[in-house]
């Protein structure tokens, strides 16, 4: 493979436009939603009426049953002897959003059933990920008896062996890719001495939705122990607010029961009654009654994570366990500021990581592996994801830790990040992962070795690397409506593999552009419609490209007639998604610009 590489431009970008076929205006008549409509959710491969029924209307009802999960039963059966023997039981989850809200779930719920519980998250520093034999040595001699994981475990094999020799009993949730061996073409996955596993990636585990988060794994594993003390389902359903953070926090795929949690979730969040989750809105300022996914992928969560990564998790947990208004309005605020501090560290990071890229000689590797030594290891996911934003390409970021270099890794859609690692498993002292994102760690000496064999063994194609932007349809600007995109809210939430709509339209003139913002790099436009009306669009994005672009084309004089509201010459082709802007209490259609050329 030999490519160049550098970010893409926006107008260097393929642009595909969905090509699947349905009787549009039927199902539309059917539904009562525009044509429009029905196409974007057929783009997303629901066919059916009843996929699409449940797509528009899925409801907790239509949910599996969790008792198919493999180890269900026993796993609970386990829990409510060692609850009726009062055995003490310690939580040992993540420190993300994921761990952190599983964890404060089975507290609660093990609480609420009567089970002498505590909970231990790691420090991502002085622990590390997941169950670390120091974590298992420290609750022998605290007097622990079970080990109850929540979205780790899954890969502790080792670990749990000498729990098990020391007589604990260890319950592992988890939702994360199962260990496995090959040989000879063959996968076997590594059997774990735990006394139960609920994992539905398992390969004979019943449950037929694989992509639950910890947290989702962790709800269903409550449902089945209320049901044993014949609670009150909906005592079990007044905790999907956390479960629908966890979901979207940890990019999980937003089809199916995902979706369904999710939705749930964000009905409840807007009438929670956990004083934390009211705090961490109210610091942000978020108003519940408008809360959506995006909020917690891009406000409240990363507010969680920043706890796990500068400072302790604990912190966040204590934020949602917290009863006093006056202490969690404090923890919210100390959650806010850290967050930004992570930004910070987060940005600069960043930047050493493109000049990596762009003088280390990495021009022909489809997989980045990027070793930044005094980058702080807590932030080097968040790197990751934004190297692979900019080069759409894999991306493992390494740091120089306490005790050798860690990293973590995240993956385009076309490459399964933790299977493409298990074919270098012997440079690592510790791995594990999903196919988007992965965590390691390995001796220093490794690092050339582990960046030269993750590519030999590469399997991507230059075409795979190349980006691509999948079109949902051509719609002319004049077309959307807010009518339209009030009911673009059907299809929400929107995330992995359910991303908000894309249009695109062509040969569009331009009445007025202004630049915006702080940092001058928000664009505003006026836009004229095939029938000349003017329709504002706004651009986040690099606006001194775009300039240069517009006036590698058109000429500079063009470009100033158009930043003057004057007659110019521009025309050009943009991929869109179309929003409603409030503002002094009106409802006015914005577009935003997400590519042009």
């Amino acid at each position: 493979m030999a490519t160049e590489i550098k970010p893409p431009i926006k107008y260097d970008m393929e642009w595909t436009v969905y090509g699947k076929r349905a009787d549009f205006f039927g199902i539309g008549e059917r539904f009562h939603i525009d044509p429009v409509t029905v196409r974007v959710i057929r783009n997303r491969d629901v066919i059916t009426d009843e996929d699409i029924d449940t797509y528009l209307n899925g409801s907790l009802d239509r949910l599996h049953d969790p008792g198919l999960m493999k180890n269900m039963e026993k796993g609970c059966n386990l829990m409510l002897e060692e609850i009726r023997n009062k055995k003490r039981i310690r939580i040992i989850s993540d420190y993300d959003v994921d761990g952190v809200t599983s964890s404060h779930l089975f507290l609660m719920a093990l609480r609420r059933v009567g089970a002498k519980v505590d909970v231990v998250i790691p420090h991502r520093i002085q622990d590390g990920y997941g169950l670390s034999l120091h974590l298992l040595q420290q609750a022998k001699e605290d007097g622990v008896d079970t080990i109850l994981t929540c979205d780790n475990g899954i890969a502790a094999i080792d670990e749990i062996a000498w729990a098990k020799a020391q007589k604990m009993t260890v319950l592992v949730t988890d939702h994360h890719a199962v260990p496995f061996e090959e040989h000879e073409g063959r996968r076997t996955e590594k059997k774990s001495l735990a006394d139960a596993v609920v994992n539905p990636h398992q390969q004979d585990c019943g449950y037929s939705y694989k992509e639950l988060c910890g947290a989702g794994v962790a709800w269903n594993v409550i449902r089945v122990l209320y049901e044993n003390y014949d609670m009150d389902k909906r005592e079990a359903e007044d905790l999907l607010d956390f479960v629908a953070m966890a979901t979207v926090c940890d990019v999980m795929s937003l089809t199916g029961e995902n979706r369904i949690l999710v939705k749930e979730g964000l009905k409840r969040i807007r009438h929670t009654k956990n004083i934390g989750l009211q705090a961490l809105m109210q610091a942000c300022n978020v108003q519940p009654e408008n809360i959506s996914a995006y909020h917690f992928g891009y406000v409240l969560g990363p507010c969680v994570n920043a706890t796990g990564r500068l400072d302790t998790a604990r912190h966040a947990l204590r934020l949602f366990e917290t009863g006093q208004e006056t202490e969690a309005e404090e923890i919210a605020r100390d959650l806010v500021d850290l967050n930004q501090e992570r930004k910070e560290l987060t940005l600069q990071g960043v930047e050493m990581a493109k000049k990596l890229c762009e003088e280390g000689g990495y021009e022909n590797d489809p997989v980045l592996v990027l070793f930044l030594p005094d980058v702080h290891e807590s932030i080097a996911g968040l790197i990751a994801g934004r190297i692979r934003e900019m080069y759409n390409r894999p991306v493992f970021v390494l740091t120089r830790g306490e005790e050798g270099v860690k990293g973590s890794g995240r993956s385009t859609e076309n490459y399964s990040m933790y299977e493409n690692m298990c074919g270098c498993a012997e440079l690592f002292t510790k791995f594990g992962g999903h196919p988007m994102a992965a965590g390691l760690s390995l001796p220093e000496e490794n690092v050339e070795k582990f960046r030269r064999k993750i590519n030999e063994n590469c399997p991507l194609t230059v075409e795979e690397v190349c980006p691509d932007i999948h079109i949902d349809m051509a719609m002319p600007v004049g077309y959307a409506s807010t009518e339209l995109v009030h009911q673009f809210a059907l299809l929400e939430p929107f995330g992995k593999d359910n991303p908000s709509p894309l249009f695109a339209d062509r040969n569009l003139s331009i009445s007025r552009m202004w630049v915006i913002g702080k940092n001058r790099n928000v664009l505003r436009m006026s836009v004229l419609s095939e029938y000349g009306q003017p329709v504002p669009v706004i651009f986040f994005g690099d606006v001194e490209t775009l300039f240069a672009y517009f006036t590698e084309k058109f000429g500079q004089k063009e470009v100033e007639n158009a930043l003057h509201g004057r007659k110019n010459r521009i025309l050009f082709s943009m991929v869109y998604t179309a929003k409603i802007d409030f503002y002094q209490g009106n409802e006015n259609l914005q577009l935003e610009m997400k590519y042009y050329r």
